[in-house]
């Protein structure tokens, strides 16, 4: 693909964004950012949550990842569908209930100010980091195709890269952003399914030959309960996506905005059966989808795997230009709307949270300018973390970033837990302490485990322990009643 090929493609995306986020936002006021005047269709934000699971890295790297790990992330989904159950019938009743703009604000009511500014922080730099890396990755992308064959600069991509997402989200927030979602979600699917037809075609398989292609290959292996020490272990696969599905999506305040918008609680657990069901399916097709990449690049000789296959082949010779432009189409569509839904988070959880300015200001228009300056400046934040990571251009820095966002869910889950499994009075002021410790001995854990466990390896179960040792900390804090 050409990069004009590729600004073109972009460019008509975009203008199909912007259209829809100025349709959906044009009228939103503080609430309407926030939480989208809770008159949002259950049906609607359903679908918008299917496409807000999946991010630009997603996109590459589950097709990417079944030559190593085969089928085996679907034990994960397995889990991500019991975790959303806990969170449609326990998390959300609860939520509603205390008719909660953040849901950190659930913590300042059971524990006290330190516990609430504790969860709201740790959200704060794992979203942060995590968005950056997501959109960084699209910035790569974009300086291989377009930047560098035109001899622009990456600071420059960062900066439009940036401004874009901010553009697009700076007035409407969550009426915004779940109208871009549905378009999200729509290109995603389209787009993985004309990936999957185009690339069968040109394997000569039709729709049956295609299903019996995939599962005659050993990368289609789903279940693994042989070896406990092989992270892709049954239980560790299962439990991990339970808890991961709980801390990342019920607790994380980028995901529940879109779902505290519906108009009651029973219309946001319709909305969560949906969509988790539906990314089932996703996850599926995309995982069929490596199976046929890996197939159509020995048989071409491409020599790519992993996170650069799917690229790879999308954009080569040996398939019709449509297919690089439905890839475009899906990446973008994925990175972009993650990442504006993740700065509209980041705008409520530091304005409502961090500075408390619902509570300092007195009149809505005094609201609306902090929110936007708040905006703005995450948006300028987020450039600035993007830019420090094209300057270091390590992949090892990514990876650091990607485990130290996982870290941060665990207190916040220890946190919750113990808030609704107990009633328990703790000594607030020590919580802190306890939330930073608590990663601290995960990682001396991770560290030891195989010298200590006779070769354990911990996988994303680690999320688990985490929040134990954030529960147990909770446990030496507890107040004596008189």
């Amino acid at each position: 693909m050409t990069p004009v090929t590729i600004i073109i493609t972009v460019v008509a995306y975009f203008l199909l964004l912007f259209t829809v986020s100025y349709l959906s936002g044009r009228k939103a006021d503080n609430q309407g950012f926030f939480v989208g005047n809770r008159k949002s269709k259950w049906y609607v934000v359903a679908v918008a949550t299917m496409g807000s699971f999946i991010s630009g890295v997603t996109f590459v790297s589950v097709p990417g990842m079944v030559a190593d790990k085969s089928f085996s992330y679907l034990q994960m989904v397995m889990g991500f569908i019991v975790g959303q159950f806990v969170i449609a019938f326990i998390l959300i009743p609860l939520f509603y209930k205390m008719n909660l703009v953040s849901v950190y604000q659930y913590l300042e009511d059971r524990f006290g100010a330190k516990s609430y500014k504790t969860g709201a922080w740790f959200f704060f730099i794992s979203k942060m980091l995590g968005a950056s890396v997501r959109l960084f990755l699209v910035c790569l992308t974009l300086q291989l195709l377009v930047f560098a064959p035109l001899r622009l600069p990456f600071i420059l991509n960062v900066v439009v890269t940036v401004f874009l997402v901010w553009l697009y989200t700076f007035r409407g927030g969550v009426k915004s952003i779940i109208w871009t979602d549905v378009l999200k979600t729509l290109c995603l699917v389209l787009s993985v399914v004309l990936c999957i037809y185009y690339i069968s075609g040109r394997l000569e398989l039709n729709f049956a030959g295609m299903l019996k292609s995939i599962s005659d290959s050993d990368m289609s292996q789903v279940f693994f309960f042989d070896d406990i020490n092989d992270k892709r272990y049954f239980f560790k696969q299962f439990l991990a996506g339970v808890f991961t599905m709980i801390a990342t999506t019920g607790l994380d305040q980028d995901m529940m905005q879109r779902n505290l918008s519906c108009r009651n609680y029973k219309d946001s657990q319709k909305n969560m059966m949906v969509s988790i069901f539906c990314q089932f399916i996703i996850n599926l097709l995309f995982l069929m989808l490596g199976v046929l990449l890996y197939q159509f690049a020995a048989k071409t000789g491409i020599a790519a795997k992993g996170d650069s296959l799917f690229p790879a082949v999308a954009t080569s010779n040996f398939l019709p230009v449509v297919v690089g432009v439905l890839f475009i189409i899906g990446l973008f569509s994925s990175a972009y709307s993650a990442a504006g839904s993740a700065l509209t988070a980041l705008t409520t959880s530091f304005t409502i949270d961090i500075l408390g300015a619902d509570k300092k200001a007195d009149k809505d228009e005094v609201l609306a300018g902090t929110r936007r300056k708040v905006h703005a400046g995450m948006a300028v934040l987020m450039g600035i973390v993007i830019f420090v990571f094209g300057l270091l251009n390590n992949s090892s820095v990514i990876d650091a970033v990607y485990v130290l966002a996982s870290y941060t869910y665990g207190p916040i889950l220890g946190l919750f837990s113990f808030g609704i499994l107990t009633k328990q009075k703790v000594r607030d002021k020590y919580i802190p302490l306890v939330a930073v410790l608590s990663p601290i001995l995960c990682y001396i854990l991770q560290s030891n485990s195989e010298s200590w466990f006779g070769g354990y390896k911990f996988s994303y179960e680690l999320l688990i322990f985490n929040a134990l040792f954030t529960f147990l900390g909770l446990c030496l804090l507890i107040k004596k009643q008189p």
